[in-house]
Parts: C-alpha cells; structure tokens; sequence
C-alpha cells in the first residue's frame, strides 16, 4: 500500500533522490541553503512496500499573511505512475493550503516534449512566464573516455586550453578561506555582464553545506587570480553553477580551463553529464541538439555571449518544460502577477 508522508531523514533522502536521477535542487542541502535565506523546506515521500519511489522538495516564502510555494526541478521518481504522482501532488497541495500559499510554482525535470507539456497540463498546471531556473542548456555527455569527450570539444576550445596552460595558468581546488577573493571577481563580473548577485555569505554556505558534492576552482598566474567557477556533483549530473573572471589577462584563457577542468573533476566523480546551466531560450525554442559556437541569429540575448562560450563544449542542447503554476486562490494569483512586475520596474526606477 502507498503512503505519503514528510521526511526527516537527511541520508535516506539524498540517497533516494539520487537514485532516482533527481536534481541537486531537490537536495537535502539546497533545502537547508535556501532556509538560510528566506524559505522553508518540506520534503514529502511516496513510498510503496517501504520502499521509496517518488517525493517533492516544497520551498516556501512568507509574504506577510500568506507565501508561496515552489518545487525547483522536481518531483523527482517515478513520475510516469499517475498513482503516485496524484497522491504526492496531493500531499503537496495540501501542505501549500495550510501555509495560505497564493500559488505553487513547479519547475519539473521534463524536457520539452508533447507528452510532458500535457502531463503537467494534466495535473492541473497552467503555463508561466515568471521562470526560476534556466529553461534552455547545454548538456555534455560524461560517459565517453576523456579523449572521446576532448575530441568533441571546438577545435578553438581545445587550442585556448592548450594555450591556457602552456602560458602557465594553474587551476587548484579552492576552500571556504579563498570565498572572499573569489566573491571579488564575482562582483567584478557582475558589474561588467549585467547580472544581480547573492550576498557573499549565501556562497559560502552553498560550498559549506554542500560539502563534497560542492568543488570551487580557481584559475591562477603567476600567483594572481583569474578566475573562479563553482560546480556540483549529485547523482548522475553535474552543474556549473557560479563563475567569475576579472578584467585583466583574459587572453590568457583560464574560463577554458577551468570548464575542462571541472568537467575532469565532474567525471572522476562517477557523473554521466555535465550540465551547463543556462543559455538563451531561442537557442532551445529553435530545436536541433547540436549547438553552434557562432552567433545568435536576430538576437540581443545578453546571454549570447555566455552561449558562444558553452556552446563549445561539445554538448548538446536541452529544453525543459519550464515553469508551470497551480492557483489556490485566482483573484490574488492575479494580484501577484500584476503587482509583481509593477514593484520589480519602480525599484529598478528608484536605483537609477
């Protein structure tokens, strides 16, 4: 017989959530991360004969009487059993009601295909526009020997990596004493690419509550930092996280090395694919897996560039489902949703 019910046991939910492919961000420790900064986490099993065959990692954020409620890239399991799904979702739905949630925002592991659009469909979600996570990306696969995997790369990417380490840039693992010059090079490449950042704290706990799952590496020359990228192993993936780069010496190449490096790294640690979290939605809205290193056709995407660098990789492109709501209550769901992109545009006025 079926059962659903909150889990308490940190190991045993990783464990199942790993072995069932799911997402870091349904991780024990990207819940706890997030608790540090504004959410809360629930974390609901289905388990059938005690064994453990799907759940949902529920954030939520309190806004004043009420909140909201989010899955990021979940459920996890077997999410082709309608039995189970419908019981979870239910356990799920009935959590977010009795925190008075406006809506529940669920961001699922499907890619963008047919019969994943009306699965969520199904369920009662409707289509939204207010994404969280990357809805297009890179993917490469890990499970080819190195030199299978190097010789797929662009035959630039492999040069600059060469280059980058004749010309003498090392790349080391770094530790929670190196956040702080790393956490510089952040703001340095906020300030220049255009994107908000988290607070230096919130990196910090990301690598400390990650802990071995979580690899900072810093790229060096000649004792100067260049760069720095954060990346995740869990279960069968890894993810490029954060990265920065400074202003000087970017000839010298060391974002180059630095992927190859983690995806070194990403491999050694038994994972199947490399994700690289993030490029422009066109490019997956466009179709075709194989990505180009040239431009964006008709784009101002500020994400364009940051797609040149992935795209030679040698991954293929991937498109999820994206981010689907399920109202509780419509009239302040609209609310929401008008109000919310009204106060976003006034304090942007008001910074400028």
């Amino acid at each position: 017989m079926m059962e659903v019910g909150p889990v308490v046991d940190r190991k045993a939910w990783d464990a199942a959530v790993a072995a069932s492919g799911g997402h870091l961000l349904q991780s024990w420790a990207w819940g706890e991360l997030k608790s540090l900064f504004g959410w809360s986490a629930l974390r609901l099993a289905v388990s059938d004969a005690g064994r453990t065959v799907a759940g949902a990692q529920v954030l939520f954020r309190r806004l004043g009487p009420v909140s909201l409620a989010y899955v990021p890239r979940g459920p996890w399991g077997d999410l082709r059993d309608v039995a189970v799904v419908r019981l979870l979702l239910g356990a799920v739905h009935d959590a977010a009601r009795r925190r008075r949630a406006i809506f529940l925002k669920l961001e699922p592991p499907l890619t963008d295909e047919p019969t994943n659009l009306e699965w969520v469909a199904a369920l009662g979600f409707r289509p939204s526009a207010q994404r969280v996570q990357p809805v297009s990306t890179i993917v490469v696969d890990l499970t080819a020997d190195l030199a299978t995997i190097s010789a797929r790369l662009k035959p630039k990417w492999r040069y600059n990596i060469g280059l980058a380490q004749r010309r003498g840039v090392t790349v080391r693992a770094a530790g929670l004493a190196d956040v702080p010059a790393w956490y510089r090079l952040m703001q340095i490449t906020g300030r220049r690419d255009g994107f908000p950042l988290h607070p230096e704290a919130y990196y910090r706990q990301f690598l400390s509550l990650l802990g071995p799952a979580a690899r900072l590496l810093l790229a060096e020359h000649q004792g100067v930092l260049l760069a720095g990228i954060a990346v995740t192993a869990f279960g069968p993936q890894a993810i490029y996280m954060y990265g920065a780069s400074g202003d000087e010496h970017r000839n010298l190449m060391p974002n180059h090395l630095l992927q190859w490096e983690a995806i070194r790294w990403a491999k050694d640690a038994g994972c199947r694919e490399y994700d690289l979290w993030g490029i422009p939605d066109e490019v997956g809205q466009a179709g075709g897996a194989e990505p180009s290193a040239g431009p964006i056709d008709g784009s101002e995407s500020e994400l364009a560039g940051v797609y040149r660098f992935k795209a030679g990789f040698g991954g293929q492109v991937v498109r999820m489902v994206g981010a689907w709501d399920y109202a509780y209550s419509e009239p302040m769901y609209w609310l929401y949703r008008t109000a919310l992109p009204w106060y976003r545009r006034l304090r942007l006025r008001g910074q400028g």
